[in-house]
């Protein structure tokens, strides 16, 4: 696994080492950068968090007031190019403001709709006429968009929807019948972008639908566990005329529209989830120093500094990996665009390429927001249950992250689905890389010297966990052969190990990316971090592995199996209780998220 110029495939981190110089971290964003997120913070703090019983309890118009002044502002058009109205920012400047608007609850549910799947289908895969019809409004918020994917009988299979469009005997225009349902902002969007099936066809066609057309009927809103200020409705659409001109690109060319853009909403989701744990944790801390028990402030006790470590902690390994894997994302569009590809083209093909990356940041991130909400609750006690609290609030809000753009169990299954198939295509060596754990398994293990610097022993346990993947899934791949695609708790297992060796690496990368440039002793508390999520991590991924192989190995292999995995996540010891100490009292001390 040696570490090598050309750019980094998606997937391959799991056979590819990485060093610290080449990863972006959070700490690497521009002066500018910096005032598109600050801009954002600022729109939250003052439009959005004194207006959040309002939101919740859907006051009329004021969610698309809100939506309104964002497009203002720019904040509905940073994806969008000048010449269309927008922002035209790169990637990973467009997590950044995500980030900062994912602290607004139910707006950004809005928000995300609205500027991700109900925008970008039209900007990446409409043609000319489409977009300057569309964009600019968009990009503006005079009108405001929803996508019509999931019926009652199709959620996780968005291809088995059974809406249908049939084209008109004089061949001017489709007629749609059908029901859509949990379409966000369907309340009061302007355009729709709605799947469906031309007469007998296998997959989707997408057609653009403006939402005054005559046959469009909508439920009253849902009523829902969270997000409550969300516009959330079912859609019916009964002998709907929509223009030819209107179908978003080719036919039978929905489905992959619809796979490519919920690979941009799963990133996207992950640095929204960070503003919204962030967020809790500035709660969670100022709470803690405030409230007082027994004669102390909650902060001086172990059980809410461990709360609040912890939270932390998760937090700023999801950080980590989501703005590496933005970096990667925009040199891969970079790379495609000097192939020759148009910018739009090019940004798909880039985030295509990182499609395991993104499925893994969707389930990281919000299990990690579902972690910290929690928590946050109960630092709170009975007060984080009450409705006067907005932890009680985040919690509620924060569920629903496990569902949207694939429920993480589909994304668990496609992350490993991905880069196996990337590997039986010849685009990624996970084969040759398996071999050779495996002949390491059955030889003298070699003595190595371990590497120096304060975070060695993170560098070589990584390698352990990679090898602990390698040997995991090249022998899932060699025994169970076709039906490993029905052995999904096999699939879930080593999905998890690589979701957790993904997240630790690139926490890893940029702690030591940090140290290099400011020094050890400027570093004591993101050591803690990393040094107390690898001891951590090393038990879950020894967890999984041990689970998968006994689900599949037998006899003297399993034995040697579950010795390499022993070895593969074997940790030093260590002082997880002072690091944690270490890492919350600088939270404490600043009263709010200062990593």
């Amino acid at each position: 696994m040696e570490s090598q110029k050309k750019p980094i495939k998606g997937g391959e981190f799991i056979v590819r080492d990485t060093a610290p110089s080449d990863i972006f971290t959070a700490e690497n964003f521009t002066e500018e950068q910096r005032m598109i997120q600050q801009m954002c913070q600022d729109f939250i703090d003052a439009e959005v968090k004194p207006h959040l019983e309002r939101i919740d309890n859907m006051e009329e118009g004021l969610m698309p007031s809100l939506m309104e002044k964002a497009g203002e502002l720019g904040l509905l058009g940073m994806s969008v190019p000048e010449d269309l109205g927008g922002l035209g920012v790169d990637f990973k400047t467009s997590l950044l403001a995500t980030e900062s608007l994912g602290a607004g609850y139910s707006f950004s549910v809005a928000y995300g709709a609205h500027t991700g799947i109900g925008t970008l289908p039209l900007l990446y895969y409409g043609n000319d006429e489409q977009r300057q019809k569309y964009i600019p409004k968009l990009a503006s918020g005079e009108w405001k968009a929803a996508y019509c994917l999931t019926e009652p009988g199709s959620g996780s299979d968005a291809n088995s929807g059974k809406t249908k469009a049939v084209l008109s005997e004089d061949g001017t225009h489709y007629t749609l019948n059908g029901q859509k349902m949990w379409i966000t902002n369907a309340g009061f969007a302007n355009l729709l972008t709605v799947f469906a099936k031309i007469d007998d066809d296998e997959k989707l066609t997408a057609f653009l639908v403006e939402a005054d057309t005559e046959g469009i009927t909508t439920n009253p809103e849902e009523k829902k566990m969270g997000i409550k200020g969300s516009s959330t409705r079912q859609v019916f659409f009964n002998n709907v005329k929509v223009p030819v001109e209107n179908m978003l690109s080719e036919r039978e060319n929905g489905f992959k529209i619809a796979l490519n853009i919920l690979n941009i909403g799963r990133i996207k989701l992950a640095a929204g989830v960070m503003g919204g744990a962030k967020e809790a944790v500035r709660d969670s801390v100022k709470y803690a120093n405030e409230r007082e028990q027994f004669g102390r402030s909650i902060s001086k006790y172990g059980a809410i500094r461990y709360k609040l470590a912890e939270q932390v902690i998760r937090t700023y390994a999801v950080e980590s990996a989501t703005y590496r894997a933005g970096q990667n994302i925009d040199d891969a569009i970079q790379g495609y665009m000097d192939q020759g590809l148009d910018k739009g083209e090019a940004t798909l093909k880039g985030i295509e390429q990182f499609a395991p990356e993104c499925a893994i940041l969707k389930v990281a991130g919000s299990e990690a927001l579902d972690y910290v909400t929690d928590e946050a609750v109960q630092i709170f006690g009975g007060m984080g249950y009450s409705a006067e609290s907005t932890v009680e609030r985040a919690y509620r809000d924060a569920r629903i992250n496990r569902i949207f753009e694939g429920t993480n169990e589909i994304n668990r299954l496609l992350t490993v689905d991905m880069v196996l198939k990337r590997a039986l295509k010849g685009e990624l060596d996970l084969m040759g890389p398996a071999m050779s754990v495996a002949n390491e398994l059955v030889s003298i293990p070699e003595m190595k010297d371990p590497t120096e610097g304060p975070l060695g022993a993170e560098f070589d346990a990584l390698e352990g966990f990679k090898k602990s993947i390698l040997m995991v899934a090249g022998s899932a791949v060699q025994k169970l052969m076709q039906s490993l695609a029905k052995e999904q708790e096999v699939l879930m297992n080593i999905a998890d190990m690589s979701i957790d060796t993904y997240i630790a690496e690139s926490t890893l990368l940029r702690v030591q990316q940090m140290i290099d440039a400011q020094g050890e002793d400027a570093c004591k508390e993101q050591i803690a971090i990393v040094r107390t999520l690898f001891y951590d991590t090393a038990d879950k991924i020894n967890k999984a592995g041990k689970d998968a192989v006994n689900s599949f190995a037998e006899g003297d292999e399993l034995r040697m199996m579950l010795m390499g995995l022993k070895r593969f996540t074997k940790t030093q010891q260590f002082n997880v209780k002072e690091a944690r100490q270490v890492i919350a009292q600088k939270l404490i001390e600043a009263n709010g998220y200062c990593y």
